[in-house]
């Protein structure tokens, strides 16, 4: 997979994206069985939003129809043109994918999961971030994905990079079969937080010693918890607070890629024209 292939070679070459330039200590501690690492996934540890890439192979297996592709194509091109989790944006996705999944059995949205892994996710996970959780992980620590995204998309995800499990926003089944609700609120911003401290709290952690990692001001909650913060790829909020307080700072945005992330993903999934613009558009007039 491209995650697993090129997590090696990331791993010799990550400190190069260092913005800080300072030595450190080694990090993270090996042996230290009090502390873990909890990752975001969207821009953090994947290009892109986990769920937009999801509905991508759900309409490639006729789960909707050419309409709701368009939409979430929308969401997707705004997601990575305006660099922000919009609320409003990722309210209608989540929206969307459980109106989506409605009907459908949990075993079977888990075995379509790995495919559209390989299909859509794979070749988008961050080699720089995929080294860190790997260091952590021959550490002898435990990592967790920390997400807003499905929690059976980030389970798959999770298992697919070897990492110990996941946590996400979890959707109501009844027998096996998704009902179209959530079981409480979306796993985003203050409920990032909660959830890592009940974790940590049940795995006997030192949160002290523990690190996070994410790209968006929304997880200044998680990051503010652990005794080791990292931005990684950070948006304009997060990177002026990470200054401020001192936190690391590491972005795998080269110009070449940055600028593949700024072009919409209309050709990848047959989006309507004119999407970028829009998205563009709307951006600006909200300023």
């Amino acid at each position: 997979m491209a995650g697993e292939a090129s997590a090696e070679a990331a791993r010799k070459t990550s400190q190069d994206h260092e913005l800080t330039g300072d030595l450190e200590p080694q990090f993270p501690v090996h042996g230290d069985d009090k502390a873990a690492a909890f990752f975001d996934l969207d821009n953090t540890v994947m290009q892109g939003a986990a769920l937009f890439h999801f509905g991508r192979g759900l309409y490639k297996r006729k789960f909707f129809e050419t309409r709701d592709l368009a939409r979430f194509a929308w969401q997707q091109a705004w997601f990575r043109l305006a660099g922000i989790e919009d609320p409003e944006h990722m309210q209608d996705a989540r929206d969307s994918a459980l109106s989506i999944v409605k009907g459908h059995r949990v075993a079977e949205l888990m075995t379509i999961g790995e495919e559209i892994y390989d299909e859509y996710m794979a070749e988008r996970i961050w080699p720089g971030t995929r080294a860190l959780a790997q260091a952590h992980l021959d550490a002898g620590q435990k990592v967790w994905l920390v997400t807003a995204a499905p929690v059976e998309v980030a389970t798959v995800i999770a298992r697919r990079l070897g990492l110990t499990g996941a946590l996400g926003t979890v959707s109501e089944s009844i027998a096996g079969v998704y009902t179209g609700k959530l079981v409480g609120e979306p796993l985003h911003g203050p409920a990032k937080a909660e959830a890592v401290r009940a974790l940590a709290a049940a795995e006997g952690l030192d949160l002290t010693r523990c690190a996070a990692y994410s790209d968006s001001h929304n997880d200044i909650p998680m990051l503010s918890l652990v005794g080791h913060p990292y931005a990684i790829n950070p948006d304009a909020k997060l990177r002026k607070h990470a200054r401020a307080y001192d936190w690391r700072l590491r972005d795998y945005r080269t110009a070449r890629k940055a600028a593949k992330v700024g072009l919409p993903a209309a050709a990848g999934v047959g989006a309507v024209a004119g999407g970028t613009a829009a998205a563009i558009a709307l951006h600006r007039r909200r300023r």
